[in-house]
């Protein structure tokens, strides 16, 4: 409450100094919600993109291993996918965007050549080529909508505690500060207001003694 300040210029001065700080720190931290937002926007529409790629690559491997099955049975394909020697693997690094960490996730040895895949080629149709090839592009499209997925989950988060520091600043601290700034203001006024009319009454009872003391000498010299 502004009337728990006491009105001092000294509390005045220190006031207008957290005004200032907390103005300026309002401005950056609206600057970075909307930087922040902008770039939010921006993996958003990369995100829905990547959704889709997702989509349509499920699609596209259910497909051809349905296809696969279909023609060579369930014990070949599965044959298949037990031969494989060499598993991807996924690295996580990070980069930082507008202060906020973000992952960047990275898979290798997700696409392999016919020869790396360890099921014989003479052995297995073009359609287990075809359903192993399928699922290397989905694998890899996954990677990718995880790294976008959690970047954009992280942006949202940051943006989230951004907002609620700018409307804490904008219509709580500086409302605050204003109103005991607007106090201090008013109370100094009044002490100056009231010196001045005590310093007024001082000088106004001086000059009528000085007055009563002159009528005093001038009465004596006339006697």
């Amino acid at each position: 409450m502004a009337e728990d300040v006491k009105p001092t210029r000294k509390n005045l001065m220190e006031i207008e100094d957290r005004i200032d700080l907390s103005e300026r720190g309002h401005d950056t931290l609206e600057q970075k919600r909307d930087g922040l937002i902008m770039e939010f926007m921006d993996i958003l529409d990369q995100a829905q993109d990547v959704r889709e790629d997702v989509e349509q690559d499920y699609e596209d491997a259910q497909r051809t291993i349905n296809m696969a099955r279909a023609m060579e049975g369930d014990v070949a394909v599965r044959g298949a996918a037990a031969a494989l020697q060499e598993h991807p693997e996924i690295t996580v690094r990070s980069h930082n965007i507008m202060g906020v960490v973000v992952p960047q996730i990275e898979a290798s040895r997700v696409s392999k050549s016919l020869d790396q895949r360890g099921y014989g080629v003479i052995g297995t149709s073009s359609r287990i080529d075809e359903a192993a090839e399928a699922y290397e592009d989905l694998l890899e499209t996954i990677v990718l909508a995880a790294e976008v997925e959690t970047a954009m989950k992280k942006l949202l988060d940051e943006i989230e505690s951004t907002k609620r520091r700018v409307n804490a600043l904008e219509f709580t601290v500086l409302p605050d500060l204003y109103e005991s700034q607007d106090y201090i203001e008013q109370k100094l006024e009044e002490q100056e207001r009231e010196e001045i009319f005590r310093m007024k009454k001082v000088k106004d009872k001086k000059e009528e003694e000085e007055e009563r003391a002159e009528a005093a000498a001038e009465a004596e010299t006339a006697d």
